[in-house]
């Protein structure tokens, strides 16, 4: 395999999520990490999570937790209340808003990704791991923090870096 197609590959999949990150943006008005903040809480007991829990599940800084909650309770989808017995401790619930939501968007394609995935062996799993592995440190980005999760931003960054290497390259 020629080594520009393997570029074209990697090019492909950055484009599918940042076109499904504006898609998602423009359709239902959230971005990705709040879908993923909302389905945290869907997935939490009585639909209610602590900020920290939910930064912990989405590993994601505090400072993006709080912007993601604080854009998602102006809309409604989310709501913080007081812990019962503790004042110091506030809970993030989903609303019924917010749940409607979750309910009109389709699964994601790191979800859809992630469901794939579990389905495939053991040594397919590695080998694709390994052929990760080796285009991380080949673009020398071992020591790049990276969330789990797939933002616009992120993609930005990335078409950046890979349309430099390509200059580089060509």
């Amino acid at each position: 395999m020629d080594y520009k197609n393997i570029i074209v590959k990697i090019r492909r999949i950055i484009r599918s999520i940042n076109l499904e990150s504006k898609k998602t943006q423009k359709d239902h008005g959230v971005s990705i990490p709040q879908i993923l903040c909302l389905e945290c809480l869907k997935n939490s007991p009585n639909y209610q999570a602590t900020q920290k829990s939910i930064r912990d599940q989405l590993n994601l800084n505090s400072s993006t937790i709080t912007g993601i909650i604080s854009r998602l309770e102006k809309k409604g989808m989310l709501a913080r209340l007081p812990k019962a017995g503790d004042r110091r401790t506030t809970l993030i619930a989903l609303t019924s808003t917010g749940d409607n939501l979750l309910k009109a968007t389709p699964d994601l394609l790191q979800q859809r990704l992630a469901l794939k995935l579990k389905k495939i062996s053991d040594e397919e799993l590695e080998l694709i791991g390994k052929s990760l592995d080796i285009l991380v440190n080949m673009l020398e980005i071992e020591d790049l923090e990276a969330s789990p999760l797939l933002t616009a931003e992120d993609v930005i960054q990335e078409e950046i870096k890979l349309e430099n290497l390509d200059d580089e390259i060509l």
